[in-house]
């Protein structure tokens, strides 16, 4: 299957694109809203928005370069000492940024 992208086939393919990530957003909140947010379902919640961040940063760990490592071992230092995320991104870029132009 292949998709012509040229002229007005890739605004179609975007448009579609868009259409399916509105959908999802608004069906999660839709059905959100039929479940009673209960002790349970926080702790699920919670859980589930780490494991997914795991699941993003374990492949970059395993076959990363030097500079992707290290920036992920600075964010994770700075994250244990500060306890707020965006100093610990912005020191894992800065670690990458410095480490790949040295």
């Amino acid at each position: 299957m292949s998709i012509e992208t040229g002229g007005m086939s890739a605004l179609a393919v975007i448009l579609a694109m868009a259409v399916v990530t509105l959908a999802t957003r608004w069906g999660g909140v839709f059905v959100m809203s039929f479940v009673p947010i209960g002790y349970r379902v926080k702790q699920f919640i919670h859980a589930m928005s780490g494991s997914v961040l795991v699941a993003l940063l374990a492949p970059l760990a395993v076959s990363g370069d030097h500079g992707a490592r290290l920036a992920l071992l600075t964010t994770a230092a700075i994250m244990l000492v500060v306890k707020k995320p965006l100093p610990a991104i912005a020191g894992g870029i800065l670690a990458a940024a410095l480490f790949r132009q040295l």
